[in-house]
């Protein structure tokens, strides 16, 4: 039978990489450096234009206040990740391990944790108060840590084939970072399809990734799901990478329809060669009962209303489930705070294909939902056999669970919950009030090694892991093909560790300045990626300029751009 589209352009590309994966395995740790710090050079001058082109994709008008997300993780989140493994491949260039001069801490359960954030001067400052650290799994020690550090770098003529990276729709540095990911921690060459979405990024990605294309280590590809089924079913492919939901996993690994379950029943698998992927799930916001302030309680409902609206809610990562302690005296008050934000959040159009039906699905499956500019809030939620608790819903949907207790009672209930009642592993949020944590003890730390997510954030959205070059982004490892949950393996790690495990970010409970009135030295005002923040787009793009140049005469607008969010 033959094929709906050309199948040549696909061939020739695979041919080109083929021939293409022997020059990468001839290249220097020195020229594949040079190469980083060109596509970081083309990513600034290019800047402009990827979030023009990001803006007629999202559906946005120029002046929308929501266009310093575009900045912050399009462009920004590619500068910082390409100067990251610069400096990684620069270590390995001189015989060093990545790690060396970085003081490695411990985590709960023995394990070794590598500090991701921050990584020098202007991460302390630009990002005060915030922290990621890299969980590696139990029974990796500092030395291993320190040895294995580079990956497949460490052997750089051992290449490793041609790898497929099916890119993601919704954010649109996936794609790229996937591609660096392929090509630095696995020494693959790529074919790189872009999603359909993201097709008006095709002239910026080629401009950027240039230096790779005209080397031959990658190639651009469009087309839908056919041609994705064809890319990855290629003889000449000899690994997939894949960024989306689970149901699009299982369709590529098993099949679809009847054939599909029956393939996937008997352990039949469709796709045949090694597939890893970041797939999303039910992301869970806790929030432990404590005393808060008035502003207390309506930031951190503006960061609630965050965690699910970034983007429209049109991301991997986007709380879905909101847990709340059902003898918090001041439940009614954050709830009120948190309806009162989401009402509030610009309205922005419903770009992402079938956003609009999954919303009504909800809608038929909780009648009684609040609803304000297409978006839903379904309070008091069944705490299991429900479909909010079991569906990605991919769109500003946000369910409410109550629990009862208080304390470490309450913490502890509410980490059971999230680990056993919810569908996917990739980020879980806790927010938590200063004091609290201190009456806490131990407690919060014990939750946080029990959370099986990929990523654990306190006081933080998990989002900022993504952002960070040096964390890792994945899900909590065990994932099986049969039952993929939130996927296998993780990207960005620009350390290139091995053994990664998990994420864990921190954040302050307070922006500045009202944090240093109360006892805690934070800089950070509001986030510039807060969906209430008034100046995220002057502050996104003036971070995007100082990430490509690093001029330090950018700083003062920085600053007096974010104060004023």
């Amino acid at each position: 039978m033959g094929t709906s589209f050309d199948t040549a352009a696909i061939d020739s590309a695979l041919a080109d990489l083929s021939r293409g994966e022997k020059s990468w395995a001839a290249t220097p740790l020195s020229r594949r450096r040079e190469l980083l710090d060109e596509v970081h050079a083309l990513t600034a001058a290019n800047a402009e234009a990827w979030v023009a082109a990001a803006l007629v994709i999202k559906q946005l008008a120029a002046d929308s206040p929501l266009v310093g997300e575009e900045w912050l993780s399009g462009p920004a989140t590619l500068l910082s990740a390409t100067a990251a493994l610069s400096e990684t491949l620069s270590a390995l260039e001189q015989g060093k391990s990545p790690l060396d001069g970085v003081a490695l801490d411990s985590a709960p359960g023995g394990r070794v944790s590598v500090p991701a954030l921050p990584h020098g001067i202007y991460d302390k400052l630009l990002l005060s108060g915030f922290s990621a650290d890299v969980w590696l799994r139990p029974g990796v020690d500092a030395a291993a840590a320190r040895a294995n550090a580079g990956l497949a770098q460490l052997d750089p003529a051992a290449t490793r084939g041609v790898g497929a990276v099916l890119g993601a729709g919704n954010i649109m540095s996936i794609a790229p970072l996937d591609t660096l990911y392929e090509l630095y921690a696995n020494n693959r060459v790529v074919a790189l399809k872009l999603n359909p979405i993201t097709n008006p990024l095709l002239e910026v990605f080629e401009t950027v990734f240039a230096p790779f294309i005209e080397a031959g280590f990658v190639r651009i590809l469009t087309g839908g799901a056919a041609e994705g089924g064809y890319l990855v079913n290629h003889d000449l492919v000899d690994h997939v990478h894949m960024t989306g939901g689970a149901p699009t996993h299982d369709a590529i690994v098993w099949g679809v329809g009847e054939e599909g379950a029956a393939r996937k029943k008997s352990g039949e698998p469709l796709l045949t060669k090694p597939i890893t992927s970041e797939l999303g799930g039910v992301a869970p916001v806790i929030v432990v009962p404590g005393d808060w302030s008035d502003a207390d309680l309506k930031f951190q409902a503006e960061h609630v209303a965050t965690m699910r609206l970034h983007n429209g809610g049109y991301n991997c990562v986007a709380a879905q489930t909101l847990v709340l302690s059902a003898d918090w005296p001041q439940k009614k008050q954050f709830l009120a705070e948190l309806r009162s934000a989401i009402d509030a959040a610009p309205a922005r159009p419903a770009y992402y294909p079938g956003s609009d039906n999954r919303v009504a699905d909800a809608l038929s499956n909780y009648p009684e939902s609040q609803r304000a500019n297409g978006r839903l809030l379904v309070e008091n939620l069944p705490t299991s056999d429900t479909p909010l608790l079991r569906t990605e819903y991919f769109s500003p949907v946000l369910g409410v669970v109550e629990l009862p207790g208080t304390g470490s009672e309450f913490l502890s209930a509410a980490v059971t919950f999230a680990n056993d009642e919810l569908i996917g592993t990739l980020g879980a949020n806790l927010i938590v009030h200063p004091r609290t944590i201190n009456e806490l003890g131990n407690a919060l730390d014990d939750a946080i090694e029990k959370l099986r997510y990929g990523t654990v954030a306190v006081n933080a959205w998990t989002g900022l892991a993504f952002l960070t070059p040096r964390a890792s982004w994945g899900a909590f490892p065990g994932h099986v093909l049969d039952d993929i949950q939130s996927g296998v393996g993780v990207v960005h790690n620009a350390f290139l560790l091995d053994d990664v495990e998990r994420t864990v970010v921190r954040g302050p409970f307070r922006p500045a300045p009202r944090a240093v009135f109360a006892g805690e030295f934070v800089l950070s005002p509001k986030p510039p990626w807060f969906v209430s923040n008034k100046t995220g787009t002057g502050t996104g793009k003036a971070l995007t300029g100082f990430y490509g140049d690093g001029k330090l005469s950018r700083l003062p607008g920085i600053f007096l751009s974010a104060l004023r969010g």
